[in-house]
């Protein structure tokens, strides 16, 4: 399910004045006040459905009279040449809205699409991919909502609502085991503690001192399967580091329970969307590149 708006409106308000600015210079030259239209957006790709609902916001910041129709389901794998919405209103507030919209498609779409790869790549072994914090600065919530929405997982919002010692942590703290029991001791009842652990040893001293899960990072898949062995069965595995396409399945294959992979936000290529002003008849419009 899409997040509230009020999570991501500010987004939709700021790409518009950074797009519009005082005003559209071009289309106010070409098209008559008042001329209504009709346009669709097109995959130009196969796809994975992403940020319509983003979209129509974006329409209608311009213009509340537009009228914006998905023709897509959230998450719906799509393909190349598939309309993902109708859009019909005022031709100037359309172009208006143009780019802004297809932007967020395109890294909505791009993330879920990215994401989904990876989530068919490691289907029946039981591992579950799994999102990071590292996200475009300001997109977050929407940037995991589109990892949900290709069939990953999401991980912890930020600092707030999930505890992670991550490798400087525990320098810091004097070990695995000492940075785990300090942990525990003031963690909230709510939220479980996870540790980054470099080799087996850490792992069993993690799970000893109470860890729940245990973050696998850049580790070999023969140690991984070592860990897997020592202790899979005391705390929640997850594998990150070095994750691609090439090497997720046997990775998951492993026996770890998740995989963590911060190329899904980072990393994710863009969904190739256009949007057609069609035909005043309704005839569907030939395939043409996106306005600039």
């Amino acid at each position: 399910m899409i997040p509230p708006s009020r999570s991501w409106q500010h987004l939709v308000e700021l790409a518009l004045e950074e797009d519009i600015g005082p005003g559209d210079a071009t289309t106010p030259l070409v098209v008559e006040a008042g001329h209504s239209g009709h346009a669709c957006i097109e995959a130009r790709e196969d796809l994975v459905a992403c940020g319509l609902p983003v979209a129509a916001e974006v329409f209608l910041a311009v213009d509340p009279e537009i009228d914006v129709r998905a023709l897509a389901e959230e998450g719906a794998a799509i393909r190349a040449g598939d309309l993902l919405a109708e859009i019909r209103g005022e031709l100037r507030s359309i172009l208006a809205a143009e780019r802004t919209a297809l932007n967020f498609l395109y890294r909505l779409c791009g993330v879920a699409s990215w994401t989904r790869r990876f989530v068919d790549a490691v289907a029946g072994t039981g591992a579950r991919i799994v999102d990071t914090r590292k996200t475009l600065p300001g997109w977050r919530v929407l940037d995991k909502y589109a990892v949900a929405a290709g069939g990953g997982v999401n991980h912890r919002v930020g600092l707030y609502d999930g505890i992670l010692l991550k490798d400087n942590h525990v320098a810091l703290a004097g070990g695995v085991a000492a940075a785990v029991k300090a942990a525990r001791a003031a963690a909230p009842a709510n939220l479980r503690v996870q540790v980054e652990v470099e080799s087996e040893d850490d792992a069993v001293a993690a799970v000893e001192a109470g860890a729940d899960f245990l973050l696998l990072d850049n580790r070999t898949a023969e140690e991984l399967r070592s860990i897997v062995a020592r202790v899979g069965e005391s705390a929640t595995l997850e594998a990150s580091g070095g994750v691609s396409l090439a090497n997720v399945r046997e990775i998951a294959q492993t026996g770890v329970h998740r995989i963590s992979i911060g190329a899904l936000t980072h990393s994710a290529p863009a969904s190739d969307v256009a949007l057609e002003i069609l035909p005043a008849d309704g005839t569907d419009a030939p395939g043409g590149g996106a306005t600039e």
